[in-house]
């Protein structure tokens, strides 16, 4: 029994030990490469090919030089406004999204772009303890060994736009016909506004919500002065 404890011990203290090997290396890789695949991307053409339905996958890695400020700025009004202030956590956010779930039966998140892209590039979608944690844990390292520019860079290239569609550039291409530089503060906000989901809404055919989301976020990016700061 006692062999068998301590086999088990330096089993799980290895696995530990490759699991940080693995996980900071690939921070660290991915604070200059662009990524290839996320979980997200393979569980959906999984769910497709499962349903039956056409495998789709549409996405065009861009630098962030080459998506328009417009669209950075959209995804910041509506997503997280304090992304370049915070340090991966906005942790008022927290604390009224907490209140508000107390009081409300539909929940209401409170994740920071930080987190979204930790959870885009590294994890699957789930609500459970262990995923948050490591979310958790994946955030502060990107927020350790990124720059916000990075940040935004990987989020706008692997973040599901709509069906089968990721990042910046494919949704321009999809819904707009021009690339991600390109694109206007309303198409920037059109697109920011299906963001919480892009499977539900499209911002192909958008409905009368989102064309007030779509308002409401050029109205904010105005009061912004139409421009994001990162060096705030």
């Amino acid at each position: 029994m006692k062999n068998l404890l301590q086999k088990t011990g330096r089993f799980l203290l290895k696995a530990f030990i490759w699991f940080l090997m693995v996980s900071i290396g690939s921070v660290i890789l991915f604070r200059w490469v662009p990524v290839p695949l996320t979980p997200l991307m393979l569980i959906r053409c999984a769910e497709q090919g499962y349903s039956g339905k056409p495998l789709k996958l549409k996405k065009d890695w861009e630098p962030l030089e080459k998506i328009s400020p417009h669209l950075q700025l959209a995804v910041v009004c509506s997503e997280d406004q304090n992304f370049i202030h915070h340090h991966g956590f906005d942790m008022q956010a927290i604390e009224k999204a907490m209140d508000y779930n107390d009081k409300h039966k539909r929940k209401r998140g409170a994740s920071t772009i930080s987190q979204q892209t930790a959870k885009n590039l590294f994890l699957w979608p789930s609500r459970s303890w262990v995923r948050k944690g490591l979310e958790v844990y994946f955030t502060f390292l990107i927020e350790t060994v990124w720059s916000k520019e990075r940040i935004m860079e990987v989020y706008l290239n692997v973040i599901e736009m709509g069906n089968g569609v990721y990042g910046a550039q494919a949704a321009a291409k999809i819904f707009f016909k021009k690339d991600a530089i390109s694109l206007t503060a309303s198409e920037a906000a059109l697109i920011a506004a299906v963001l919480p989901n892009p499977r539900k809404f499209s911002a192909a055919n958008p409905g009368g919500y989102i064309r007030s989301r779509q308002a409401w976020i050029v109205n904010q990016m105005a009061l912004w002065g139409g421009k994001l700061n990162y060096k705030n």
